[in-house]
């Protein structure tokens, strides 16, 4: 299957003052559709032509590096649009999944410190992670375009930290953006989804 740039969720200022307009165009716009393009040229004739993201994912990592940064770069970025939304983030967390946080993490409070410390602390670019490993929620740390899905786990919660991500809203304050994205982005109904999916 090709890859295909969604459109976004929500127009292009529908998360300010929290990200710009002009981060979106150049994140979405641009960057995202340069894994979908790059991805599809490096899919062509390969032996993951004709399967599913997942698939090419999981099957290039650590064989095709190239095929493998923009297939990931894809699926992450499908997921970051959706775990978003005007409004979104604070402690508005369906029932079911704040149960499993507290229960996994400690509290609400603690899963969002350990998110914005791994986030914080991934040198250079990558991935803070919410996923499900062993019938458990984590909290996780990746780089480049790795997720949690080439580790054995089932991401439910991504937010991006490559610069292009935060660089013109919040130049080189990475900790004010991830406080930022879980206090007034995160799309809690989305990543409750996401969590049901994993759990099956």
């Amino acid at each position: 299957m090709s890859f295909s740039l969604p459109d976004l969720p929500y127009p292009h200022d529908a998360l300010v003052p929290h990200m710009s307009r002009e981060t979106l165009e150049y994140h979405h716009d641009k960057h995202h559709l340069a894994y979908v393009n790059n991805g599809n040229n490096l899919l062509k004739g390969s032996e993951w032509e004709g399967k599913s993201l997942e698939e090419i994912v999981k099957g290039s990592f650590g064989k095709n590096a190239g095929l493998f940064n923009n297939a990931g770069q894809h699926y992450n970025h499908l997921h970051f649009w959706k775990w978003m939304k005007p409004g979104g983030g604070g402690d508005k967390i369906p029932g079911k999944l704040q149960k499993q946080i507290e229960a996994d993490l400690g509290s609400v409070a603690k899963m969002k410190e350990d998110f914005i410390q791994a986030g914080v602390t991934q040198f250079g670019s990558g991935w803070s992670w919410l996923a499900v490993k062993d019938g458990k929620i984590i909290v996780s740390k990746t780089p480049n375009g790795e997720s949690p899905l080439v580790h054995g786990a089932k991401p439910i919660l991504g937010c991006d930290v490559w610069e292009h991500s935060y660089y013109i809203d919040y130049r080189n304050r990475r900790p004010d953006y991830l406080k930022a994205f879980l206090d007034h982005l995160v799309n809690w109904d989305y990543v409750a989804e996401m969590y049901e999916a994993a759990s099956k």
